[in-house]
């Protein structure tokens, strides 16, 4: 039986809503072993290096510009500077190779092979619901199988939403749908069983209860919202834009949807392992400030002016990654949080979009019971294998491996806990 199987589970007409885990319900069984996680995402158009990339190593080091939005969090990543994956170069392309270390994708004959995801899904992902999960902004994503094929992305979170809460035949998923667009909740549904489960937990499980309802709430009335632009009708000719454009271009409001799902698939434990693709676009996001075209702005030929603007479209990326890393501190599970028990791996696949440059990859990696609080600064010239990075975190996993790709061995200077 799995361990979904063995989970609380709340059933209504067309939901059925996986709980976190309770200190009350719980067995021996499952309190003793700790399930550990991966969520990987990948800013698609680059990183400015000297925003994110601190001047000192050590544990010493000043925050640059980005990493201050992260300054809660500071003792809870490491920084990673001078790594690359070896002979994946390819400019855009290179996202393809992310996670999967695979050299040359943009080589005519090229055949990518599995990713860091399906990988630890493959081992662990029978536990869950869902083995894993793809997200994307838009286009493609970061996953793939064993045979080098793209894993289907999910690119709206109203979709992933539906996929986590949503059940029964499909007029009974249309109904729900309807329901949340009206303004009702998936929770009203499930009402009477949850107070029949109330009387069963103690006061701090029942918090922890009223802490994930108030995070569903929240998503369903954030994707209620996003959800609205995709019923009205296309508009006509006198108005302009067209009716998708409003959505993809607030970029900061898709990625907060995109994280609220996330932090719900992660909390019901409905899977361990998750991507997103940040692609960026060719259009003028909406953010104060910016008024130029996001992908153009990331070739900034060192334009003082093109990077001010750059530095406001990442650091809006930046903050809402900051918001995803403090929805799972608050998130508390047996013995910490959720942030102590999942890998949070944040960067790019471009070390200088400017010049389509795949070396010297910003990378950052959060949470998951390793000793972080440090900037690890390898050789910019002569790169350190970031693939090392990638059997450390199966390792902490609990698989028995010490290559991934081109890596072999851990990552020089990252210790685990415990």
């Amino acid at each position: 039986m799995t361990r979904f199987q063995r989970r609380t589970l709340l059933r209504g007409c067309g939901v059925a809503l996986a709980l976190p885990f309770f200190e009350s319900t719980a067995s021996a069984a499952t309190t003793q072993t700790r399930p550990r996680r991966i969520v990987a995402i990948d800013i698609g158009l680059g990183l400015h290096a000297p925003n994110i990339i601190p001047q000192q190593s050590g544990r010493d080091y000043e925050l640059p510009t980005y990493l201050k939005l992260l300054a809660d969090f500071r003792d809870q990543f490491t920084v990673i500077s001078g790594a690359s994956h070896p002979e994946v170069g390819g400019g855009h392309t290179s996202y393809k190779s992310y996670l999967t270390c695979a050299p040359h994708p943009n080589s005519a004959g090229f055949r990518n092979t599995i990713s860091l995801d399906q990988l630890a899904a493959a081992e662990f992902g029978s536990e869950t619901r869902f083995a894993s999960l793809s997200l994307s902004s838009s286009g493609p994503g970061l996953s793939w199988s064993r045979s080098g094929v793209e894993i289907p992305t999910l690119t709206r979170p109203s979709v992933v939403f539906r996929k986590l809460f949503l059940a029964g035949k499909a007029d009974q998923q249309a109904r729900q749908m309807q329901r949340l667009q009206d303004g009702q909740s998936v929770l009203d549904v499930v009402m009477d069983q949850t107070r029949r489960l109330q009387r069963k937990l103690t006061s701090r499980d029942r918090e922890k209860l009223d802490q994930y309802f108030e995070a569903v709430r929240q998503a369903e009335r954030r994707l209620a919202k996003a959800e609205a632009w995709q019923q009205k009708p296309k508009p006509t000719v006198d108005v302009d834009p067209p009716r998708d454009e409003p959505d993809s271009k607030r970029i900061v409001e898709c990625m907060r949807l995109m994280y609220d799902v996330m932090h719900l698939a992660i909390q019901t434990d409905s899977t361990r392992f998750l991507t997103y693709n940040i692609a960026g676009m060719n259009a003028v996001p909406v953010i104060p400030g910016v008024d130029a075209d996001y992908h153009n702005l990331s070739h900034h030929g060192k334009d003082p002016d093109k990077i001010a603007q750059l530095t406001l479209i990442e650091s809006a990326l930046i903050e809402e990654f900051g918001r995803f890393l403090a929805k799972l501190q608050a998130s508390g599970e047996a013995d910490g949080s959720l942030l102590d028990s999942t890998m949070v791996l944040f960067g790019s696949n471009l070390g200088n979009a400017s010049s389509h440059d795949t070396k010297n990859m910003p990378m950052l990696l959060a949470g998951g019971g390793f000793r972080h609080g440090q900037h690890l600064a390898f050789d910019r010239n002569n790169n350190y294998p970031l693939p090392n990075l990638f059997v450390s975190m199966l390792q902490r996993l609990g698989m028995e491996t010490d290559r991934f790709g081109t890596g072999h061995g851990t990552m020089t200077g990252l210790e685990p806990i415990g």
